[in-house]
């Protein structure tokens, strides 16, 4: 039941608007012909497609900077830590800025500047002068960073060192135009980013040569996954050194002095046959449900309605007559209720249907979001729906 509340003059007499319908995105995990073969048919993949070896991993980088160059679209003079930042680095490069009287860091214009976050990802056995791509966000109440520069940005990591400077024009995916108290508005000009915009100047410290054993981690935990990877990698060595330890983790225990990047290959590239669970995820903020090919359906029968309640308030003047002696102009509000209750839509899925005749019958019906929310939620209590709901 939704209700919708307004405050008007009296308006004539409208037909209500039917709720709007949610775009319904599915996506088939699976290809379209292997939704009428059986379930249990696994896929082929690599392992480097399923798992990834540990100690081998990506590294956050995070650093706080200035963006300069904006066209009046900076922060405004209530956010401090801009020209704070900007007095720190002009004192870095011998300019000193008096802290008080009219020309002083307290009566500096910020408005052409921007205090900004830079966020970057640290690939492994990244080595000093390699490029790394850098994403720009606002941390004040900038209006855009169309046409800024980053000033050189340390960007540091979980242990607080330096491992990037970052620096560079802005590319945006957005922009803000505004005239004579119109604006307009495309994506999030307040983020931006700049490709090749840092240089790695620390390494991180990892040694493949420490490695006494190599552990290799499924992303999705799965004893049948871990059994059938560690048999497809013993395979591939020709002898039995991978042991599954539990359902994510395959333990290796390379020969000494064997070359260790050439065993790595051998066991990315190893071949496993693996079993896609059965996922239904739906977006609330969006709309959007994705379904898996390999979701099976059981036979159900859904009656769903819904009521419509519309509460208009209106706004009367009452005056008296123009002969009256007395009495004073009132303005009296008056409040009108309408209620509309759609009928039941039935659906049935009988033993054998597929996804397709969900959405198909889910289309008819012209369900929206939070309708198609609730019928999940309901077929996944009632044991219709055989996969694992995740509500994001």
């Amino acid at each position: 039941m939704s209700i919708h509340l307004a405050n008007r003059p009296i308006p004539p007499a409208r037909t209500l608007r039917p709720a709007r319908f949610l775009t319904l995105a599915v996506f088939l995990l699976c290809a379209v012909p292997a939704l009428s073969e059986s379930a249990d048919t696994g896929q082929m993949v690599r392992v480097k497609d399923v798992a990834a070896i540990e100690g081998i991993r990506d590294n956050q980088l995070v650093g706080y900077g200035l963006v300069v160059g904006l066209h009046g679209t900076g922060d405004s003079q209530q956010t401090i830590f801009p020209y704070q930042s900007l007095v720190s680095a002009l004192e870095r490069m011998g300019i000193t800025v008096p802290q008080s009287g009219a020309i002083s860091a307290q009566n500096m214009q910020v408005k052409n500047m921007a205090g900004v976050f830079v966020v970057a990802t640290l690939p492994p056995f990244t080595q000093p002068g390699y490029k790394l791509d850098v994403t720009v966000s606002s941390a004040g109440d900038a209006r855009s960073l169309e046409g800024g520069i980053l000033l050189m940005t340390p960007l540091y990591g979980p242990d607080g060192k330096i491992f990037a400077q970052a620096q560079g024009a802005l590319v945006l995916g957005g922009y803000l135009a505004a005239a004579a108290g119109n604006s307009r508005t495309v994506n999030h000009p307040t983020t931006a980013r700049i490709p090749d915009g840092a240089l790695v100047e620390r390494p991180v410290p990892f040694d493949l040569k420490q490695l006494h054993t190599i552990d290799v981690v499924l992303n999705d935990a799965d004893f049948h996954t871990s059994e059938e990877m560690a048999a497809s990698i013993n395979r591939v060595l020709g002898s039995a050194r991978a042991q599954a330890l539990d359902s994510r983790r395959v333990e290796i225990v390379p020969r000494p002095d064997e070359d260790l990047p050439a065993l790595l290959d051998k066991i990315e590239s190893a071949e496993i046959e693996v079993y896609p669970r059965a996922r239904v995820v739906v977006n609330e903020r969006t709309g959007t449900v994705v379904i898996g090919g390999t979701v099976r359906l059981q036979p159900v029968s859904i009656l769903h309605g819904g009521l419509t309640v519309n509460v208009i308030s209106q706004v009367q003047v009452s005056q008296p007559s123009a002969l009256s002696s007395g009495g004073t102009t009132q303005v009296v509000q008056q409040t009108q209720v309408e209620a509309e209750e759609k009928p039941v839509n039935r659906i049935d899925l009988k033993e054998g249907a597929t996804v397709e005749d969900l959405v198909q019958e889910l289309q008819r019906t012209g369900a929206g979001a939070r309708d198609v929310i609730s019928i999940l939620q309901a077929m996944k209590e009632a044991g219709a729906l055989e996969a694992d709901l995740e509500v994001i």
